[in-house]
C-alpha cells in the first residue's frame, strides 16, 4: 500500500483464522515517502501467496519467497515506490544461504520464529529479534543445528532499501517531514479528507 496523500486502512486476519487458532504472524512494516513524493495518489495491492515468486538455495536448505523488489534477476510481485527488497526465508537446521544484496541498500533481518546466527560472524538471533547488517554486498542467515520444538526451521525476513536520508516526523499512523505538515495531517484526517480501501480479502 502506498498511502501517499490520505489513506485509511485496517489490516486484520480474517475472521476464519482467527476462528480456526493456530499461529500465525501479521508484520506491518512502513517504508516512508521521499518528500517530494509525499502527497502522490494513494494506491493498494493485495498479494496473495501463490504471486510471491519462489526461489531456492542451491544446496535445497532454504527457502525464499522473493516480495518485493528482486533478488539476483528475480522480482517479487510487491510494488513499492521507494526502491525495497523483502524476501521471507526459511532456513533448514544447520542450512546456510548468502544472498547477493545491493551495496546502496540497508539491510536487516528480523526472526519469525527459530534461531540462528546472521553475517560472516555469525551474531546469534533467535525469534522476536531484528539485526542490522553492515556495509556489503551480500547477506548470510544460518539455521542452527537445533531449533525449539515449536518452530522446526529458522523463518526469518530480509529487508533492505535505499536511504532517503531526509528529516523524518511520526506520530500514530502519521509520517511525514515536519511537525507542520503531521498538524496538516491530523487536520485532514479529522475533515474527513482521507481515502478508504475496501475490504478485498475472499473476494
Amino acid at each position: 500500500m502506498t498511502a501517499g496523500s490520505g489513506l485509511l486502512h485496517i489490516e486484520a486476519p480474517p475472521e476464519s483464522l482467527v476462528m480456526s487458532g493456530g499461529l500465525f504472524h501479521g508484520l506491518q512494516l512502513w517504508v516512508n515517502l521521499p518528500k517530494a513524493d509525499k502527497m502522490m495518489d494513494p494506491r493498494y495491492q493485495d498479494i496473495r501467496g501463490g504471486q510471491v515468486q519462489l526461489l531456492a538455495s542451491p544446496d535445497g536448505g532454504a527457502l525464499l519467497r522473493v516480495i518485493a523488489g528482486e533478488l539476483d534477476g528475480h522480482e517479487g510481485p510487491g510494488i513499492t515506490h521507494t526502491p525495497i527488497t523483502m524476501i521471507h526465508a526459511t532456513v533448514r537446521p544447520g542450512a546456510e544461504v548468502t544472498l547477493p544484496w545491493r551495496e546502496d541498500f540497508n539491510g536487516l533481518a528480523y526472526v519469525l520464529a527459530g534461531r540462528g546466527t546472521v553475517g560472516a560472524e555469525r551474531r546469534p538471533v533467535h525469534m522476536g529479534q531484528t539485526a542490522v547488517f553492515g556495509a556489503g554486498s551480500s547477506l548470510t542467515v544460518r539455521a542452527d543445528e537445533k531449533q525449539d520444538g515449536n518452530a522446526p526451521d529458522l523463518e526469518v525476513v530480509l529487508l533492505g532499501g535505499r536511504p532517503i536520508r531526509e528529516p523524518m516526523a511520526h506520530y500514530g499512523p502519521f509520517v511525514m517531514n515536519s511537525q507542520a505538515e503531521l498538524k496538516q495531517a491530523f487536520e485532514d484526517f479529522q475533515a474527513g479528507r482521507l481515502g478508504t480501501v475496501p475490504a478485498v480479502h475472499g473476494m
